[in-house]
């Protein structure tokens, strides 16, 4: 309750102070980043699938508790390497006054020239080390989640509420397995615009650790993760199940006569 009220607050204040659209600072770039990441990452878990599936002989049947949760994490880090510098941008864009940065290829432009193309990728290890419990955990809860659906109900599709909730499920673990490496993560991307210097990922815990301790250093605004986690996550499986489902119809013969 408490954690509630200090959010809205913060919300408050920062539109008082900044404007309502102030509230999706940083948005922009956060889209920009999200659209290829979530397509390279489902079209990656599901190649990662097969190859898994062709290796263990599963014939279409759930991959076995151990690849299914490789594939996950191993969906994860392709989409995670190949997004990162975007993930960067929405970060700096979100701590920002506005006048510091006008748009996203303005903050590209002023990171490369005033700290080097290399710090496009300033937190990559913690953001990997992260991604590989978060994406392996959510998509091994989902998909453990769709096998135990199928053999209680014997039905082989749950109803789109169902997947909602088994995408929450996978948010919320997926999240809360990972947090203090994104806490770490969003320190060494951030640490240019605060005049900070963080080495190593062991170093940067632990002086969270040392200076704000804990649970208030390593685990701050888990409680509004669980909130945003578990919805953005239920909604974009989903979605992907979905439109899957939709493409395999349209594929038919008699599809578009309908």
């Amino acid at each position: 309750m408490i954690c509630s009220l200090e959010v809205v607050k913060l919300i408050y204040h920062t539109y008082q102070k900044e404007g309502f659209f102030s509230l999706w600072r940083g948005n922009s770039a956060t889209m920009v980043r999200v659209a290829p990441y979530a397509a390279l990452q489902f079209c990656s878990h599901e190649q990662y699938k097969h190859i898994l599936g062709t290796y263990y002989e599963t014939e279409g049947r759930p991959l076995p508790p151990f690849p299914r949760l490789l594939a996950g994490s191993l969906a994860g880090i392709t989409a995670t390497t190949l997004t990162y510098p975007l993930d960067l941008v929405r970060a700096r864009m979100a701590v920002t006054p506005k006048e510091m940065y006008s748009n996203i290829l303005h903050v590209f432009i002023r990171i490369s020239r005033d700290e080097g193309l290399k710090t496009l990728y300033s937190g990559f290890s913690p953001t990997i080390l992260g991604v590989i419990p978060y994406a392996g955990l959510s998509f091994f809860t989902y998909e453990t989640c769709k096998k135990a659906h199928a053999e209680y109900t014997e039905r082989l599709q749950p109803y789109p509420q169902e997947r909602l909730l088994f995408g929450a499920c996978a948010g919320l673990v997926g999240q809360s397995a990972s947090y203090p490496l994104d806490v770490v993560r969003r320190r060494m991307q951030t640490a240019g615009v605060k005049s900070r210097k963080y080495g190593s990922i062991a170093g940067t815990m632990s002086r969270i650790v040392r200076e704000e301790g804990l649970i208030r250093g390593l685990y701050k605004g888990l409680s509004m993760n669980w909130i945003k986690g578990p919805v953005a996550v239920g909604i974009s499986f989903t979605t992907f199940d979905l439109m899957q489902i939709l493409f395999r119809k349209s594929q038919q013969p008699n599809f578009w006569r309908r």
